[in-house]
């Protein structure tokens, strides 16, 4: 029940015009609901450990390339509300994210994205509402104020991907694919990507990246700045990625989350615009036919005709 009342809090809470650290605090909330009763994750499909001062979150089902569900979105912020004590303690300084098996992660859900097409379900602005809690559910890692490192040790695509650049820095495995494949899936870009992407490549890579919907190499995002470092293998990448994260542990916390919060301040800027931009243009995508098109292509295999 306590969920549930939550639940229907955060719903209503994402409805009206609010800065996106207000959806978040609700998330948090809802992870400190679930704790209280004993349900904090209770899937395992995102798992939380500890090596020193630093956070390791791992997204957790290889058997679905980790793909960004609705139900790892809650899972994600209870995990990261599981965290928040811990920051504030001191006893956490930084937080690695990863994947578990193959794939850092393979994007959004495809059965989420089809169920947006159903007129039954998606009437009025519901759908808006839904694209808004479930960037609130992944984005609040942001709202830690500790440096958040993502280990990107194997494919990292659409929504994937866009988590990956919601941290602060990124290190990959050299021959792992990354890209935005949202423009060929029929689909506008989502979870801050629009905002971030320009940030780190310029507006014109931006552009050719999010409309063309290429896939990269580890070592051709390297190039492009999409990430800090590309290492041989995946296993290096977790490895490397956790000596930085240790390394920035044992420097002046006081010095390192005010450097974060100043560095996300300039990051933040216009950042709920783009976010309630990108959440309207997905929800005109769900009432074309483009995306089924797209859709119907994945799951043959083919490229897309539109």
């Amino acid at each position: 029940r306590l969920y549930r009342d939550e639940a229907e809090t955060l719903t209503h809470v994402a409805s009206s015009p609010c800065r996106l650290s207000m959806y978040a605090r609700s998330a948090i909330r809802l992870g400190k609901v679930l704790q209280s009763a004993g349900v904090v994750n209770a899937s395992n499909i995102v798992t939380l450990a500890h090596e020193g001062k630093v956070a390791v979150i791992t997204l957790n089902q290889p058997d679905k390339l980790n793909a960004l569900t609705a139900e790892m979105g809650e899972a994600f912020s209870q995990t990261v509300a599981s965290l928040e004590d811990k920051v504030n303690d001191d006893s956490v300084r930084a937080v690695v994210l990863t994947g578990a098996g193959r794939a850092f992660s393979a994007g959004g859900d495809l059965k989420f994205l089809h169920d947006r097409t159903n007129p039954e379900i998606s009437f009025g602005d519901k759908n808006f509402r839904t694209m808004m809690k479930y960037y609130s559910n992944l984005l609040t890692l942001r709202d830690l104020p500790v440096p958040i490192l993502s280990a990107i040790n194997g494919a990292a695509v659409g929504a994937g991907l866009c988590l990956a650049l919601a941290t602060d820095i990124r290190l990959a495995s050299k021959s792992t694919k990354l890209g935005f494949n949202f423009t060929r899936l029929g689909i506008h870009p989502g979870m801050a990507v629009t905002h971030f992407l320009p940030q780190l490549v310029g507006h014109q890579k931006a552009y050719a990246m999010l409309l063309t919907g290429e896939l990269m190499t580890g070592e051709e995002a390297e190039k492009l700045g999409v990430v800090l470092k590309c290492c041989e293998t995946p296993e290096e990448t977790v490895s490397e990625t956790m000596k930085m994260a240790q390394n920035i542990a044992e420097n002046s916390p006081v010095a390192v989350r005010t450097t974060v919060a100043t560095l996300r301040a300039q990051q933040n800027y216009g950042l709920e615009q783009s976010l309630q931009r990108e959440a309207s243009g997905q929800t005109q995508c769900y009432n074309s036919p483009d995306l089924l098109v797209g859709l119907a292509a994945i799951k043959s295999k083919t490229r897309p005709k539109f």
